[in-house]
């Protein structure tokens, strides 16, 4: 199974990179961040028409989310409340539309798209950090369900030093504070790792170029776009990469996306002592 992630920055301004992408590409799963659109007007069509369908959570000009699958998609959840029903901070919070998961082929794939915060101290660092809080919950629940777990998608989060071009400057500053990186390792605990690190140890790495200041030009990115997988997976995955070709498109989003290859469903051995044909 290969399951990719993109932050395209508007799917109907991206479609026809997101659909030479996926012909390319041929994942299985592709979730989506900034969709950008209401669900009334998401482009099923043009991607029905590749052979895949998509679970959507949307709205007009701001974040949206999207997952895409070839394969069809079950108990589709949209938000913080589907799984904290009486959390009142998930619901408020679950009016920006950033969360939708659903199960394929027996994954549970979560699809996130973390607020970006603005500014060190500002309101919108603070909705960071409570939705990062929140998430966490979410997943203690998610927990107890025992679903193997891929949660990818646009997390505004430099994890480590080695994930940002140019770290004696930026961090510390906003997507790699303190306070940041901390909420991120309290989400993830010891249950969830980062795939893309299982393969690539070193810096120099980037998903993100910022659009200003020649950021793609002179490859001063950030790695933001992660995939994180539960143990089962982890022993399924077979390897992790940025595609960056995509972010040299005229007119790109500033994001590329991440893909990562899982030897799932994994095979059932049959017992060679015994029949196994009534299986």
């Amino acid at each position: 199974m290969r399951i990719a992630t993109w932050n395209v920055n508007s799917v109907r301004t991206r479609l026809d990179q997101v659909v030479a992408w996926l012909r390319l590409a041929q994942p299985d799963v592709l979730c989506l961040q900034e969709t950008k659109v209401a669900d009334a007007l998401f482009p099923h069509a043009a991607f029905e028409a590749l052979g895949y369908r998509a679970a959507i959570s949307g709205q007009k000009a701001y974040n949206g989310v999207a997952i895409l699958s070839r394969q069809p998609l079950e108990d589709v959840r949209v938000g913080f409340a589907a799984l904290l029903p009486h959390d009142g901070e998930a619901a408020a919070l679950g009016e920006q539309r950033r969360l939708i998961s659903a199960l394929v082929e027996g994954v549970r794939v979560l699809n996130l798209y973390v607020p970006n915060g603005s500014a060190l101290g500002s309101d919108k660092y603070a909705y960071k950090l409570a939705w990062l809080g929140c998430l966490r919950r979410y997943l203690a629940v998610q927990a107890a369900e025992a679903d193997p777990l891929c949660m990818l998608g646009d997390f505004n989060i430099g994890p480590e030093d080695r994930d940002l071009h140019d770290p004696a400057r930026l961090s510390g500053g906003i997507m790699a504070s303190g306070p940041e990186r901390q909420a991120l390792r309290q989400v993830l605990g010891s249950q969830l790792l980062d795939a893309f690190r299982l393969f690539e140890p070193g810096p120099g790495h980037w998903s993100w170029w910022d659009y200003r200041s020649g950021a793609w030009e002179t490859d001063r990115g950030w790695r933001i776009d992660h995939i994180y997988l539960s143990a089962d997976l982890v022993a399924c995955a077979t390897g992790c990469v940025i595609d960056r070709a995509p972010r040299a498109n005229p007119q790109p989003s500033d994001h590329t996306p991440v893909v990562v290859n899982l030897a799932w469903p994994p095979e059932v051995e049959e017992d060679a002592g015994e029949d196994a044909s009534w299986l």
